[in-house]
């Protein structure tokens, strides 16, 4: 699938939706065109306190690919509403197994948003 004829997010709260999809399809430059070029991920697992950040398209690549690689699949979560301050937005989603995410996304100049931030939350 070429990027242009993919769905682009043109409410914040599209994003989670399109990264699952994308993420069960196998579609790792369509998960990675959902952040903007210097995102940053925080994809640490485990202990609460360990931080393993990812910065940028190349290495979001590189962590999807293997993600997509691993047979892992997505589903889809429970979204709490967008919090949205002029071009930000607030955007989380509880997870199946009770886990949470927060996320910062961006109203880009063409009116979609892309995520800036992302966390997995380990409480």
């Amino acid at each position: 699938m070429g990027i242009q004829s993919r769905e682009p997010a043109r409410d914040p709260q599209d994003l989670e939706r399109l990264l699952v999809v994308r993420q069960n399809q196998g579609d790792v430059e369509g998960m990675v065109a959902l952040f903007e070029p210097e995102a940053l991920i925080d994809v640490a697992e485990g202990d609460k306190t360990e931080v393993r950040l990812i910065r940028g398209h190349g290495e979001i690549r590189a962590f999807f690919a293997e993600l997509c690689a691993s047979g892992r699949k997505f589903r889809m979560g429970q979204q709490a509403p967008a919090v949205v301050n002029g071009d930000l937005a607030l955007t989380g989603t509880r997870m199946a197994d009770g886990k949470m995410t927060a996320e910062v996304a961006r109203r880009q100049s063409d009116g979609t948003w892309l995520w800036t931030i992302d966390k997995y939350l380990h409480w």
